[in-house]
């Protein structure tokens, strides 16, 4: 049986790009004995960045799991990775853990992802632990942390770990629960405690009383206790603080300075005693019946897990990371996949550290781990027992906001290059690779210029492929404006059986969205009802046609109010002419227009930039409905923009906020368009066309 729900703790670790989240997690590592020595980041050799694609790139782009032991816990850790192009990483890594390591730069403090991360564990209810890295760093300073994150963030920050100088000055840290000492060792040590001396203490007035009000907070009891003797034994502190961070009330601040071996055991020790458990925490899901239920993770009951993660290994094959929510999992078992209704078999089960697996006999509730060549089971899928079906609730990833159109340079590579981005969508789900038939473009569309471009590079170098890529076309519509009537005949006369067929139909527009009607108004037996499916056949091509510059016609209602059919020359196919016929006449009397697609667009800028970005949004014909101060100088504009206007926002809003700004994008409706705006697509469609 593997190691106790009690004993696990499952830690994502989380922050801004380099404020060093890999680093930390290495010496976590080396602490916890699981590696020899640790590597720098920039070696290429830590265990987090294994990949090709991290090494050239300097920076995580994957989430890697490992583990370690401490004072009789499991400790899984997710190190996420830092940039916005890769969230989808650290929102499956969410999922899995059950409470969140911030890493946040001791001289930058709250940066906009940091920001961003956070309101992704509120939503989540997700606890959290600040650790506030880099303390040996020149321009260290924890108190500005401090006052930076309690102006941002609105719930109790708790000094707990804090240090004991900085920059060239730093010596180590206190705990201020255990009142323990822990002196920097130098790069490669890790540290033992001890005997806070007199010359500390001016360290402990400025921190401890505020963490022993906090601490006093998470229990109404210790709250009674504080108001009367205003003080906590130690256990009393370690008590309020353990809870109030499992119920998220608390967010405890710890200091490091990983890249000398210190605070590292402070963190390990407040993991084990503190962080939650998954014991007991719940999963969303629905049964058979489609109703939504909350699933305890707990060793009771049958086995289930969700896989959260895919990757694909050129060794190990397909590689399926999933935690286990109820009962356990044991060598051999048999597995069920409800939504593929396949059996699957977990012929091995493997822990990770990095890229090595490490082969083990079974996992507990709570635990993470990782099973191979499940050919059946994708990320977001459910494995139970046959007898005891559920359905965890999917990730809730965000929707793409770049996308490029793209092919091989060389045809007799197009089938390779498929392949190739589908084992790539396989693994990244926040990339989504689909065939637009109105614009005959294969679309790749993620979260950022830097996103698709790694993607593209990893192709080439791998596949060997070279891939040329433009803007997309839009999916723009056409409609009607007014009622309108038509009659059409079709009469063809070529020796033999002719063709004939007479429909008369009224039009008028639908509001958006209701796409298409019909209605058959015919009295009596002018047209045979045989006959309708051909004249709604040709109605529906005719839409899917257009009628101004060959883009689907959508919100038009139908009225077929009459017609004739002749004896012998009639047939489906001349009604189906017939009621194109008509409708096309009938269109060009409705006041045809061109609609195109308006996105619902969510900007995360700093304050200082905001004048730029409004600016931006009014020349690309957005109309903004709000915006937000989410605290500490970041705003969050809400916009509606045509999605035409938007195909290089990922770029350009680089460059107006320096790097800083980051956005989020999804379809909101279609407008109206018309002037020059109309004139300039109906004339590339028709050059399109002419291309062609």
């Amino acid at each position: 049986m593997g190691v106790q729900t009690e004993s696990i703790r499952n830690i994502a670790i989380a922050g801004h790009g380099f404020t060093g989240k890999t680093t930390l997690t290495e010496h976590l590592l080396f602490a916890g004995g699981r590696i020899s020595a640790p590597e720098a980041v920039e070696s290429g050799k830590t265990v987090s960045d294994y990949t090709d694609d991290e090494k050239k790139a300097g920076s995580s782009i994957h989430t890697a799991l490992a583990d370690l032991q401490w004072k009789d816990h499991k400790i899984n850790v997710l190190d996420t990775p830092g940039t916005s192009d890769y969230i989808g990483e650290v929102v499956a890594s969410f999922r899995a853990a059950d409470s969140c390591v911030m890493a946040v730069d001791s001289r930058s403090g709250v940066q906009i992802e940091t920001i961003k991360l956070w309101r992704r564990l509120d939503g989540r209810n997700k606890p959290r632990i600040v650790c506030v890295t880099k303390m040996e760093q020149e321009r260290a300073d924890f108190s500005a942390v401090l006052d930076d994150l309690r102006e941002r963030f609105d719930k109790p920050i708790v000094p707990v770990v804090v240090p004991v100088g900085s920059g060239s000055a730093f010596s180590g840290v206190i705990d201020l629960i255990e009142m323990k000492f822990y002196a920097a060792p130098g790069a490669g040590n890790t540290e033992s405690g001890s005997e806070l001396t007199a010359d500390m203490q001016s360290v402990v007035d400025m921190y401890r009383p505020l963490m022993i009000e906090a601490a006093a907070e998470g229990d109404d009891e210790l709250t009674e206790k504080y108001i009367m003797e205003e003080s906590l034994s130690t256990e009393e502190v370690r008590r309020g603080i353990t809870e109030g961070l499992r119920e998220n009330k608390v967010v405890p601040v710890l200091s490091t300075a990983a890249l000398l071996g210190s605070g590292l055991a402070a963190l390990l020790d407040f993991l084990v005693t503190a962080a939650p458990s998954p014991a007991g925490m719940a999963e969303v899901a629905h049964d058979n019946d489609d109703a939504e239920i909350m699933v305890s993770i707990s060793t009771e009951g049958e086995f289930s897990g969700f896989s959260f993660k895919t990757s694909i290994d050129q060794f190990s094959g397909k590689l399926s990371y999933f935690k286990v929510v109820t009962g356990s999992l044991s060598h051999d078992s048999e597995l069920y996949n409800p939504r593929e209704n396949k059996k699957e078999r977990a012929s091995k089960i493997y822990h990770a550290l990095g890229k090595k697996l490490e082969e083990v006999d079974s996992l507990s509730a709570g635990d993470i781990g990782i099973l191979a060549k499940l050919q059946s089971v994708h990320t977001n899928d459910t494995l139970c027992s046959h007898g005891h079906v559920v359905h965890y609730k999917p990730l809730a990833l965000p929707q793409p906001v770049y996308a490029v159109a793209i092919e091989a340079e060389s045809k007799k590579d197009e089938d390779k290059l498929a392949a190739g981005l589908n084992r790539i969508t396989e693994e990244d789900k926040t990339l989504q690779l689909s065939f637009n038939a109105e614009t005959k473009e294969t679309v790749l569309a993620g979260m950022g210029e830097l996103h698709i471009n790694q993607v593209l590079d990893h192709i080439k170098e791998t596949q060997k492929i070279d891939v040329t890529t433009r803007i997309p076309r839009i999916a723009y519509r056409e409609t009607i404006t007014k009622p309108a009537e038509a009659l059409y005949r079709h009469k063809k006369q070529s020796g033999g059986h002719g063709q004939f067929g007479e429909v008369s139909i009224q039009i008028k527009p639908l509001e958006r969205g209701a796409q298409y009607s019909f209605e058959n108004a015919i009295r009596g037996m002018a047209v045979s009802k045989g006959y309708i499916p051909g004249i709604e056949k040709g109605l529906h091509e005719a839409m899917d046609e257009g009628f101004i510059a060959g883009f689907p016609a959508v919100d038009i209602g139908v009225t077929l109010v009459d017609g004739k059919e002749h004896p012998v020359d009639s047939s489906e196919m001349a009604f189906k002419l017939a009621s194109k016929g008509a409708l096309r006449e009938a269109a060009q009397k409705a006041g045809p227009a061109l609609l195109e697609p308006v996105m619902k667009l969510l900007v995360f800028v700093e304050e200082q930039y905001l004048g730029d970005v409004l600016s931006d949004l009014s020349t690309r014909r957005g109309r903004v409905q709000g915006q937000e101060s989410l605290g500490g100088g970041i705003m969050e504009v809400i916009a509606l923009v045509p999605q035409a206007e938007l195909l290089r926002y990922a770029i350009d809003l680089r460059s107006i906020t320096s790097g800083t700004g980051s956005f989020e994008l999804s379809f909101d409706h279609y407008d109206p368009i018309s002037g020059k705006v109309a004139e300039d697509v109906i004339r590339q469609a028709k050059e399109q066309q002419d291309a062609e």
